[in-house]
């Protein structure tokens, strides 16, 4: 069976925590996101169209089209910045 690359795209403001973090954890991130392009089985977040990716204390935020093979990114940053992220939907 020959599983496909999904295409990762990014909504505007994703990088607002992202952009603050040193250079090791961002390269670290961005590693994770390269695996991400792989079919994986990400936790869903509660009953919401969203799916969480985790690295160490970081969460990537982001939605799957599996029509489209796309995974939309949301939001990247540490435990704390998600719990406000994830407020401000409310």
């Amino acid at each position: 069976m020959d599983l496909k690359d999904w295409k990762i795209t990014f909504t505007p403001g994703w990088d607002k925590y992202f952009s603050k973090l040193d250079n090791n954890t961002q390269k670290l991130i961005l590693k994770k996101l390269e695996q991400m392009a792989k079919p994986l089985n990400a936790r869903k977040l509660h009953n919401s169209k969203y799916h969480i990716e985790e690295v160490g204390q970081y969460r990537i935020v982001f939605t799957e089209n599996e029509i489209n093979l796309e995974k939309q990114i949301f939001f990247i940053g540490d435990h704390k910045q998600y719990e406000k992220w994830y407020k401000s939907l409310f």
